[in-house]
């Protein structure tokens, strides 16, 4: 059965921290981010992890921390990085909600960040904008297969958009 969770998931950038933010102030949500949970496990940033012992062992952490969703948490936004939506338990975690916007988009909204900077070192991916692009396209069509729910958030303002998501939740249930 699936649990009362929203899972946020998206390309890296499009605002999946933010939006989740905003969502519990105006609802009775919780919230989590996977790639937080997963550095507290390890007590390691996300980028040392990768620098040390690669991305299969994240991918590995990502599962450990699907399964312990899906087992133990319940009316939580749950932010996720990146990747976390090839999780096969992702469907029974909660409602999986992709916020879409075209790859200019994600760029521009990193840019107009105040910490920008800290942004775009924190996602190393970023520095080849032609890998970066190759994987947007191939993960944007994978998270409209995941998604229960699609939201477009590009140049939209984020309380319309906090809106939008409880509206079609409340629809959903």
């Amino acid at each position: 059965m699936k649990k009362n969770n929203i899972i946020l998931i998206g390309f890296m950038g499009v605002g999946k921290g933010t939006l989740a933010r905003a969502l519990v102030k105006k609802s009775n949500y919780f919230a989590i981010d996977t790639d937080d949970l997963i550095e507290s496990m390890e007590n390691r940033r996300i980028k040392k992890i990768f620098e040390r012992d690669g991305e299969a062992y994240f991918r590995n952490l990502e599962k450990k921390t699907a399964l312990w969703l899906e087992e133990s948490v319940e009316n939580t936004i749950i932010s996720t990085g990146g990747g976390f939506y090839k999780q096969e338990n992702i469907q029974n975690i909660g409602t999986v909600i992709y916020l879409k916007s075209s790859f200019e988009g994600v760029l521009t909204r990193i840019k107009k960040a105040p910490n920008a900077k800290a942004k775009i070192k924190k996602r190393p991916l970023l520095k080849n904008k032609k890998e970066a692009l190759k994987l947007y396209n191939q993960r944007s069509v994978e998270y409209e297969k995941v998604a229960n729910i699609i939201v477009d958030v590009e140049n939209r303002d984020i309380d319309l958009v906090v809106n939008e998501i409880l509206g079609r939740i409340d629809e959903n249930n």
